[in-house]
């Protein structure tokens, strides 16, 4: 693969990404303690209102993860203005009015998917691909879907300000290895599994969780075929449960 196609992938851009923030971490530390930064300035760079910011940026390397990192970096920006100048006390006070009213201007102007507020199924077929993959986007809204996919393959499940289940246990896993990417941002995402299948679990949180709430648990048929189920949650998380 050339330094072109490296240069483009998203996972290899994230990766470079977290590499840079390290370094920046550690360039703030070092000026800290060589007294070139102040420790006001110290902990705005290490406070949750930059981590939220940091993960946003990370997340709109992704072409497909965008909306989430746009959410991210202005709930940080939002929290962190305080921060950085003389503002009134309840200036903070004004975040879920202009939540509700930036989301009134976006559903007004279809800046998200259609699909984003529209979906609301009842244990429909699932939003799957010919080749067994899930993509499902929800915001400002909630989602159910059954798949039914006998050749399920993973996929993404993105949720911001709402909420998703995914119902996998009428599903079969293809063979090898699969991964579904969930990002929860203040939202919840719940996936159920069959009983006997593999699951590897690779979720990071902030602030937030998911949890893994299997009640029963088989012996699994075939471990050459394995479900990792990967991704973040920002003030938000979700449950893995099996039936």
């Amino acid at each position: 693969m050339d330094s072109n196609s490296q240069s483009s992938n998203p996972r290899a851009l994230k990766k470079y990404a977290f590499g840079v923030v390290i370094i920046l971490a550690g360039l703030v530390l070092l000026s800290y303690n060589f007294g070139w930064i102040s420790h006001g300035w110290k902990n705005i760079f290490f406070s949750w209102q930059m981590l939220l910011i940091v993960i946003g940026v990370v997340s709109l390397m992704s072409r497909e993860n965008w909306v989430p990192g746009v959410i991210l970096v202005s709930v940080g920006g939002f929290f962190l203005l305080p921060k950085l100048f003389f503002l009134p006390d309840n200036f903070v006070h004004n975040f879920w009015p202009l939540v509700l009213i930036g989301a009134g201007f976006l559903i007004i102007f279809r800046v998200f998917p259609r699909h984003s507020w529209k979906y609301r199924n009842e244990g429909g077929p699932g939003r799957v691909s010919r080749e067994g993959v899930i993509h499902e986007e929800v915001i400002f809204g909630e989602s159910k879907q059954r798949v039914t996919s006998q050749d399920f393959r993973g996929g993404h499940v993105h949720c911001v300000f709402g909420s998703v289940e995914v119902d996998l246990t009428q599903a079969k896993l293809a063979e090898g290895t699969h991964a579904l990417d969930l990002s929860a941002v203040f939202g919840g995402i719940t996936v159920i599994v069959p009983a006997d299948w593999k699951i590897e679990m690779k979720m990071s949180s902030v602030l937030g969780g998911f949890a893994d709430k299997r009640t029963y648990i088989k012996e699994i048929t075939d471990p050459s075929r394995v479900l990792i189920i990967k991704g973040n949650s920002v003030f938000g998380g979700g449950e893995l449960k099996s039936y």
